[in-house]
């Protein structure tokens, strides 16, 4: 099982999940489960909101999106602005927002995504009054977070070395 990528592992998990999922899929009470599952999770959600330079900043999830999205609003009776949905990055659902700082004035945005459950991070920039990605990005990032310097200019942040292929998922 050191070669998550041999021949001899991909049977292997391909083998347990045929008998796991074969028992599972036979469990007359799932179905149950899962619909009252999904009626519980099923409910609007807010992050806390704060006010960054002028703006107001909250997250929001309608009920069942697998990410929170990420609003701003010019002022507290202001109709929110989407400026970042983490649902529309992936066609599964499994890219997360995983940390995001916005500059003292408010006009940008440094945030880290993940891409199915990785801890591997690549950090991004966005101006938040047009919502649009700047060319930044910075790979490689793993257990870290952006800080943007005093003046905005910039911003700190921890990455490693790229990997080599072999090297990449250990």
């Amino acid at each position: 099982m050191e070669d998550d990528n041999s021949a001899e592992t991909k049977a292997w998990v391909e083998a347990q999940n045929k008998v796991t999922f074969g028992y599972l899929e036979n469990i007359p009470e799932r179905a149950a489960i899962k619909a009252r599952l999904t009626k519980l999770w099923n409910y609007e959600r807010y992050g806390v909101p704060f006010k960054q330079g002028g703006r107001y900043f909250y997250s929001k999830n309608d009920g069942l999106q697998n990410q929170s999205v990420l609003y701003t609003m010019k002022s507290l009776d202001a109709p929110p602005a989407l400026l970042l949905d983490p649902n529309t990055l992936s066609t599964d659902g499994t890219v997360a927002l995983k940390s995001y700082d916005i500059t003292d004035d408010g006009n940008l945005m440094a945030y880290a995504l993940s891409a199915a459950g990785s801890d591997w991070e690549e950090i991004r920039v966005r101006d938040v009054p047009t919502a649009q990605d700047r060319a930044d990005l910075v790979k490689w990032v793993k257990f870290s977070s952006a800080s943007w310097t005093q003046d905005g200019q910039g911003f700190f942040y921890s990455r490693y070395d790229e990997p080599t292929e072999e090297t990449k998922l250990t």
